[in-house]
């Protein structure tokens, strides 16, 4: 079994193999098997609102869709699933991410994706009971060539910034009124900022089901 394999199996749900790395379910790293994190494509909007979880009118869609579809795919590779929704307690996603070397700190705090910069959707991750094949990730952060960093004064309320922890009450406050509705129609704007995101593409209505859920 190869990366490419489980890349195989996942591109027909829209998935993507975002990063990888080895270790166990106990957390000793190189110690015989492989975490695997699957996130949102590009194909992956069209593929969700196709499936029964998104027009079925019970609670929590994508994570549904996400446990069905990941787990089908950890049964066929005889692993086990694992989702961010799982819990408490919570599996450590974000470590795990930055472990993988594809993941890195950006300005504003958010976590930036080599590939789909900001706008990162992971959807689960598979253990594979076998040591798989790594590239090596020798790339450094696109933030340390991006000498504008735009996303750290795209906030119109400054929510997001490099020189504070992520302000939720702040957006969410912003996210109520009228000029917040560009937000909540077509994305976080410090996301779109992101030239790396710009690059990736997100349907808008993705990024507005996301801003939905993120409101409450």
């Amino acid at each position: 079994m190869t990366l490419e394999d489980i890349s195989h199996l996942a591109a027909p749900f829209g998935l993507f193999v975002m990063g990888a790395r080895h270790g166990t379910r106990s957390d000793i790293e190189d110690a015989g098997e492989t975490l695997v994190l699957l996130g949102a494509g590009q194909e992956y909007w069209a593929h969700f609102t196709a499936a029964s979880e998104y027009r079925d009118d019970r609670p929590n869609p994508l994570d549904r869709w996400s446990k069905r579809v990941i787990g089908e795919i950890a049964q066929t590779l005889g692993g086990e699933a694992v989702f961010p929704s799982d819990g408490p307690p919570y599996a450590p996603f974000i470590r795990w991410s930055l472990e993988t070397g594809r993941f890195f700190q950006s300005p504003t705090g958010m976590m930036i994706h080599d590939d789909a910069g900001l706008m990162i959707s992971i959807r689960g991750a598979l253990w594979i009971d076998s040591v798989l094949d790594i590239p090596a990730a020798v790339a450094p952060s696109p933030c340390d060539s991006c000498s504008d960093q735009p996303c750290t004064t795209a906030c119109p309320v400054s929510a997001l910034a490099a020189t504070h922890a992520y302000d939720v009450p702040a957006c969410k406050s912003y996210l109520e009124t009228d000029a917040g509705q560009d937000c909540m129609t077509q994305g976080c704007r410090v996301r779109r900022a992101c030239p790396v995101s710009q690059r990736f593409g997100r349907d808008p209505e993705q990024s507005a089901f996301h801003m939905a859920a993120f409101k409450g």
